[in-house]
């Protein structure tokens, strides 16, 4: 039996419609992890479809769960002998909000439609479809030669979409049983829909509130505008000294001193596309003098995702009592995450501006983190891609988003591998969320032939 024969046997699972009738089937289950009414899909989907795949495959399993969880965890281990490397998989079966009333017409988040050359469905990319394709392919190497010629372990969460919350706690405790050698895992994007991408960690996130509450209710403007602070002009200033008006961040403490040589050599090869569905990127916004995609894979960015003061629906004439926005920074290896919101509070107070009250928004913070590009497993892992696919792939350092990567990393001491079966424009997080069917195929192939040559024993040494 051969490699080539094992990433056929992977398309052929495709080529059958195997594939998507798999998939349609997990889209139908709404495993929203946002709604509390979604708590028993939340279990159906490891315990009627993950466990009897996996089991399927030889691998043992087991259902873990965290009081601070919001779904249980299904931990897979297949262990073929003591030796040889252990491979860690990792994906989440909860999906965000469906949004069902705002998806075009003919479309629905929990049924899987094949329009054009795309499937749509609520986790078909976020992240069902990745971690399904990637089971898939070890289903092709198995049943080609036999065995893996590798151990592996999977651990599928339910509570991504929240922030992952126990999930640090629970690998803090199984480390254990966790113990692997090298992440080998899929989520995100690739840099764009034609090119593989391998990433090595993700920017870390930490979510905020700023706002200011001077007072109960508002007071009309002709008789007190003028001696009545304006909260939401305070606020608009308080943001207005965060970052400059193309986007530059002014807190020294949010961006790294340096952008690193080989982030630098990995970026330079890489253009960022969102494809034709894509946005246009505004040139000139950011820090200055670096490149789109050091921007987005190299450096911070800092954005306001909400903002109120008065009543927005219906404007009336008086002086707002108060004013809210909620804020992201998102922040590479060097900025330290601890730092974030004191550096913010002694920034405002400089500014005149501690009447500006800043609060976490979430108890959840990813830290950033990133495997060095020049690693032995890193050029490995290029080759076989390439092989697998005839493309040269894509090398991020790290993943724009945010990703608990920084628990299998930091705590579980793992080297992170990302493969992702995605594109920027898929619209995850968003109506029609969908995955190009090319992207399908051929991640299914890739990733045979990568669990292939794990099992070759020519992989580097740990």
């Amino acid at each position: 039996m051969t490699r080539a024969q094992a990433v056929a046997h992977a398309q052929d699972y495709f080529d059958s419609g195997s594939l998507k009738r798999d998939l349609s089937r997990l889209i139908a289950m709404p495993t929203e992890s946002q709604n509390p009414e979604r708590a028993p899909v939340l279990s159906d989907y490891l315990e009627n479809e993950m466990r009897p795949l996996l089991e399927g495959l030889g691998f043992t399993c087991r259902t873990l769960t965290h009081p601070r969880a919001k779904g249980p965890f299904l931990f897979a281990e297949r262990i073929e002998d003591p030796s040889l490397p252990t491979i860690f998989g990792y994906g989440h079966g909860d999906v965000i909000r469906g949004l069902d009333a705002q998806w075009s017409e003919g479309l629905s988040p929990w049924t899987l439609t094949e329009r054009g050359d795309r499937w749509y469905g609520r986790g078909v990319v976020d992240n069902k479809g990745q971690h399904v394709i990637n089971i898939n392919a070890l289903r092709a190497v198995l049943e080609t030669r036999g065995k893996l010629g590798f151990n592996a372990k999977y651990l599928i969460e339910m509570g991504e979409e929240c922030g992952s919350p126990g999930l640090r706690e629970l690998c803090t405790e199984q480390k254990e049983l966790f113990k692997s050698d090298v992440l080998i895992g899929s989520d995100g994007p690739r840099l764009n829909a034609e090119r593989p991408t391998i990433f090595l960690g993700s920017r870390g996130g930490v979510t905020f509130d700023l706002s200011i509450n001077a007072r109960e209710g508002g007071h009309h403007s002709g008789n007190w505008g003028g001696i009545l602070s304006d909260p939401a002009i305070q606020l608009a200033h308080a943001i207005a000294s965060i970052a400059g008006p193309t986007g530059q961040i002014r807190i020294h403490e949010w961006v790294p001193k340096e952008l690193p040589e080989p982030v630098r050599k990995a970026l330079a090869d890489c253009e960022v596309d969102g494809g034709p569905d894509g946005p246009t990127i505004d040139p000139n916004w950011g820090e200055p003098g670096l490149s789109p995609a050091e921007q987005v894979f190299g450096w911070c960015s800092f954005d306001v995702l909400a903002m109120k003061s008065g009543v927005p629906e219906t404007p009336v004439n008086a002086v707002p009592p108060s004013a809210w926005a909620r804020c992201q920074l998102r922040f590479v290896v060097g900025v330290d995450p601890n730092e974030v919101l004191p550096a913010l509070r002694r920034h405002l107070k400089r500014q005149g501006l501690d009447m500006v009250e800043v609060t976490l928004a979430r108890d959840e913070i990813f830290n950033a983190t990133r495997l060095d590009p020049e690693d032995a497993w890193v050029h490995w892992a290029l080759a076989s891609i390439a092989k697998s696919t005839n493309k040269k792939p894509a090398l991020l350092p790290n993943l724009g988003g945010s990703l608990p990567n920084d628990i299998f990393s930091e705590i579980l001491g793992l080297r992170t591998i990302w493969v992702p079966h995605s594109y920027p424009g898929c619209s995850q997080h968003a109506p029609n969320e969908h995955l190009p069917v090319a992207i399908a195929r051929e991640a299914l192939a890739m990733m045979a032939g990568l669990y292939w040559d794990l099992g070759d024993g020519n992989t580097p040494a740990l």
